[in-house]
């Protein structure tokens, strides 16, 4: 079936939306030119980053995007105290960092990325590497004091309800 004009000129109707939100916000003008570019920039950078998207995305359960969004954000906030508490530490009380591998289940590419941002978005984490079979995720830890358990905290935390949102 072919898609509708509208859906071949506009094939990511919320990512436009948010694009043309953000413009309006970041130049906080109303005016008419703000509003045409906005426009421009919200149709024009879906249709050229198309091909960079690897599946279309599907949001399968809002109600749990909705809380995992409130989750990161609250793991931002106490990640940030960590990390202030850990880089006034004393020599002698300094945290100690670390790898930990943490086995995936999450294969789609979508949920992936979304992995991806949330893991370099907590402070005090980095994403590092993924196995190329997509069966294990690098990731370093400002404070390591139990790897079993950041492991378990990122697979419970994140992973899993990435799973039921994307796939």
């Amino acid at each position: 079936m072919k898609p509708s004009l509208f859906r071949r000129c506009v094939p990511a109707p919320l990512l436009s939306l948010a694009l043309m939100a953000l413009w309006l916000l970041l130049n906080d003008a109303f005016s008419l030119g703000a509003w045409l570019m906005a426009v421009l920039l919200g149709v024009a950078a879906p249709l050229l980053t198309a091909s960079l998207r690897p599946t279309p995305v599907s949001l399968k359960r809002p109600a749990v995007a909705w809380r995992l969004f409130w989750q990161v954000g609250a793991d931002v906030l106490i990640w940030n105290w960590r990390v202030l508490r850990g880089t006034l530490a004393r020599p002698d009380k300094l945290p100690q960092g670390g790898f930990v591998r943490v086995p995936l289940e999450l294969r789609d590419p979508n949920g992936l990325a979304a992995l991806a941002v949330i893991m370099c978005v907590i402070p005090g984490t980095i994403w590092s590497e993924l196995a190329l079979d997509r069966s294990a995720l690098l990731v370093h830890m400002f404070e390591l004091e139990n790897a079993q358990a950041e492991i378990d905290l990122i697979k419970t935390r994140y992973e899993r309800p990435l799973m039921e949102i994307f796939e």
